[in-house]
């Protein structure tokens, strides 16, 4: 059971943040599963500016498996990495239609098969559109998780585990969400806004700001 700091924390960063959710835009479980696979070193601002053309033309599983790769590449260039992003977004949607009739798996064990799809995509799709509790460790989860003692590991999937452990489950979707937007929002990676943070009372960060200019 978390102690009551942790509490505290997690109940502050709920009522700041009660529209907290995922950035992507996407339609379907595809669309998401794709958008995920794109967001790796971009920014999700980024990806749904790609998104929003490529999505209307890229709209089954199929779509994307036949793509030719080149021309695909050049289509999410913007995101960066993007032969290898190309290379198992296509990939990834073969399977899908060889293994699981052409509908995009509905748990874990499944997704984290797919090319290109690690715990932290496959934990996105399960919180956000299958329903499931789940914890997904991007970027902004990991930096706050850090930063407020949260979490100690230099591993995503064992950050995932600690927070598994100090989080109701029933709030594990809820609870990341939030997490992920007091990153985004407030404490961003350079200068976080420490003196509009909810919980600055109750960080013992390196990175804290305590005086502004």
């Amino acid at each position: 059971m978390p102690d009551e700091r942790i509490k505290k924390i997690l109940s502050l960063l709920e009522k700041a943040y009660p529209d907290a959710g995922i950035v992507l835009k996407y339609k379907t479980p595809l669309e998401l599963l794709v958008a995920t696979i794109l967001a790796a070193q971009c920014t999700d601002e980024r990806v749904n500016k790609v998104t929003e053309t490529l999505f209307k033309k890229y709209k089954t599983a199929n779509d994307f498996a036949d793509a030719r790769q080149d021309v695909f590449e050049q289509e999410i260039r913007s995101t960066g990495f993007y032969k290898n992003k190309a290379k198992n977004t296509i990939a990834c949607c073969k399977q899908i239609i060889e293994q699981f009739n052409g509908k995009v798996p509905d748990n874990l064990e499944d997704l984290i098969t797919l090319p290109g799809v690690g715990r932290k995509t496959a934990n996105v799709l399960l919180g956000s559109v299958f329903g499931k509790q789940a914890i997904a460790v991007d970027t902004h989860v990991f930096r706050v998780s850090h930063r407020l003692e949260l979490a100690k590991s230099n591993d995503p999937d064992k950050v995932e585990q600690e927070l598994c452990r100090i989080i109701p489950q029933e709030r594990w979707t809820k609870d990341c969400l939030v997490i992920g937007a007091h990153g985004r929002r407030t404490c961003i990676a350079k200068k976080p806004l420490c003196n509009s943070c909810v919980v600055e009372k109750l960080c013992n960060s390196d990175d804290k700001i305590t005086s502004y200019k």
